[in-house]
């Protein structure tokens, strides 16, 4: 099958000129221009939150890149960034930006052989880090690939003010002539990739991707992405789809700010009030879960099902296009018992989240719909500087990933793959042509995951290409879905369906240690760690019982016919997470291979 009669969905660039020409700081420029005292980003101060005006940002972005340049950082050169969601992590990347440099960020988890991988193969001779221990770390990593360590700034040692001091020989002139050397052409990052299937590959992503891509989510979802409108980021900083957020943001003129600590989440979320938040599915269903156990220890866990059934069925009626009477009465009772507490610890001011990494599931879409936030599935990778489709909130169809952004398309290859072209999509991989030729078919990339069509040109994903389960008789099954109903469950953090070339589909399952405690206290049982758990009885009948439920949604030849709990929590720190908390298979194969193997033993 050619490219031109494979199913596609393209979406026109339509009531907007596409800018062809800008870079990153161009549009930042133009912003400042617009008002510079427009609050443009805030930093967390005491309780509460202190606003940066857009003049007051390009302040210390223009002092930073002076100091850059003094330091001898020409056009094109490689910078690392290294630590934590920030505001010092966006001012450190738009500094880079000023200074022409392209960033290369490190992730916060990122092993010393990964480290290394990626100051040898960028060539990355200068850093901007958070701490003495990520500086000693990436010193630890050039070390050990035999390298000259980078030049360093320390966020937490003054990085910003010694930039400031030994840029102060550095004119406007010279800046501006620097920076104005970028073009929209010119590469703004490489962001590597997070290995979950082998060495990392660093992605090229110019200024144009970042342009365009924030361009057409802004003609998108224009309700989410424009002026006024308030962000709080936590994902990763160097995660694409933050970065993508971190750019749209600035550039549409949304305040927006930072909280890496996911424990002091529901604080920040109180304090700032973001009208809009991202994340990727496992962030959704930790608030689901946490409000479940709040719940169960109030004794209330019956009138909180009720409403979770009551809040899906509503939202499905919506779609159906008709709201029966007693549905509406039952949506409005539970709206005042249920819904507005979840509504308060969001900050009362959310009306919008974007969800991507991987499917959120409908039943969660539809939940948090009727609670009041409409959570706007889309889908992307690295490589196509993360969205390539979105759902629109006038025209959300909730379990896709919905439409290509303008000026983008989708196809499916005839083995079900999904192909990608157009503005999101990425340049090449750095130095590596051999992945970059293959990868790309007559203009079209492949993405590896698995998906289809609708009628509408809706976008809807079935898993990976390299995860799919062929059992010995020859069965094709797809693990996502499996896996995305039992992660519902609170003490399941993450379950790894596993089968090929065997008999039949079982399941590790690696408690959630997090719901754990909660879950044991609100069920009347002691204290246990993940050990104890993994033996207890009880805890072995209520996974049993999620998997039969899970079970009753698929055919027999796809079911979990066994399962394990394992007494240990895969997770980034111990490398069997990635940053968007995609499980590393291979390596859960490969290490508990012999758990696997007693399954099916017999």
């Amino acid at each position: 099958m050619s490219p031109t009669t494979m199913p596609q969905s393209s979406t026109p660039v339509v009531g907007f000129e596409v800018d062809v020409t800008s870079s990153t700081t161009d549009i930042f420029l133009r912003k400042v221009t617009e008002d510079p005292n427009r609050p443009l980003l805030a930093t967390p101060v005491d309780d509460g939150w202190s606003e940066v005006s857009a003049g007051d940002f390009l302040a210390q972005v223009k002092a930073a890149a002076k100091g850059l340049i003094a330091a001898g950082v020409e056009v094109g050169d490689r910078i690392a960034i290294f630590g934590p969601t920030s505001f010092e992590w966006t001012l450190s990347d738009y500094a880079v930006w000023y200074a022409g440099a392209v960033s290369v960020p490190f992730y916060d988890t990122s092993s010393q052989d990964q480290l290394a991988w990626m100051i040898t193969d960028a060539a990355v001779g200068r850093g901007l880090v958070s701490s003495r221990e990520h500086a000693d770390r990436v010193e630890a990593a050039a070390a050990a690939a035999g390298v000259e360590p980078p030049q360093l700034w320390i966020w937490e040692e003054g990085a910003f003010p010694d930039l400031e001091l030994s840029g102060r020989e550095v004119d406007d002139i010279t800046l501006e002539a620097q920076r104005s050397q970028v073009t929209s052409d010119s590469v703004a990052t490489l962001i590597y990739t997070s290995g979950t299937t082998g060495k990392p590959k660093g992605c090229v992503l110019t200024h144009a991707n970042f342009v365009q891509t924030a361009q057409a989510a802004q003609m998108q979802i224009p309700a989410v992405f424009s002026e006024g409108m308030r962000c709080l980021l936590f994902l990763p900083q160097a995660h694409v789809f933050a970065r993508f957020i971190e750019v749209l943001s600035i550039s549409s003129g949304a305040l927006l700010a930072h909280q890496s600590d996911l424990t002091q989440l529901t604080t920040a979320l109180g304090s700032f009030r973001p009208s809009f938040i991202l994340g990727v599915p496992r962030v959704f269903e930790k608030v689901f879960n946490s409000a479940l156990a709040t719940a169960q220890s109030g004794g209330k866990e019956a009138i909180f099902r009720r409403a979770e059934q009551v809040a899906v069925a509503y939202s499905k009626a919506l779609d159906a296009g008709k709201v029966p009477a007693t549905l509406k009465l039952q949506h409005a009772l539970f709206d005042k018992l249920v819904y507005s507490k979840l509504r308060t610890v969001m900050g009362n001011n959310v009306s919008h989240a974007v969800s991507g990494g991987g499917p959120l599931g409908s039943h969660l879409g539809h939940f948090f719909r009727s609670v009041g936030l409409i959570v706007l599935e889309g889908y992307g990778l690295t490589e196509t500087t993360a969205p390539i489709t979105v759902n629109v909130p006038e025209k959300s169809k909730i379990g896709t990933v919905g439409v290509p952004l303008p000026g983008a398309s989708v196809a499916i290859a005839p083995d079900g793959e999904i192909l990608a072209k157009g503005v999101p999509v990425f340049r090449e991989y750095w130095n590596n042509p051999e992945a970059t030729a293959k990868e790309f078919h007559d203009g079209w990339f492949a993405t590896g995951d698995l998906g289809f069509l609708d009628n509408d040109g809706y976008l809807s994903i079935t898993g990976r290409k390299k995860e799919i389960i062929v059992t010995s008789s020859g069965k094709n099954i797809a693990p996502a879905p499996l896996e995305d109903a039992l992660r519902r469950h609170p003490l399941v953090g993450q379950p790894v369906v596993v089968g090929d070339n065997r008999k039949f589909v079982s399941a590790l399952i690696f408690l959630d240690s997090e719901m754990l405690p909660t879950w044991l206290k609100n069920h009347d049982l002691p204290e246990m760690d993940l050990r104890q758990a993994s033996t207890d009885p009880t805890v072995r009948d209520e996974i049993e019982k999620a998997v039969e439920r899970v079970n009753k949604t698929v055919s027999r030849a796809e079911g979990i016919k066994k399962f394990t709990i394992l007494p240990v929590e895969l997770s980034e720190d111990n490398g069997y997470l990635s940053a968007k908390q995609s499980v590393k298979r291979h390596l859960v194969n490969k290490d508990f291979s012999a758990d696997i193997d007693g399954l099916y033993e017999g």
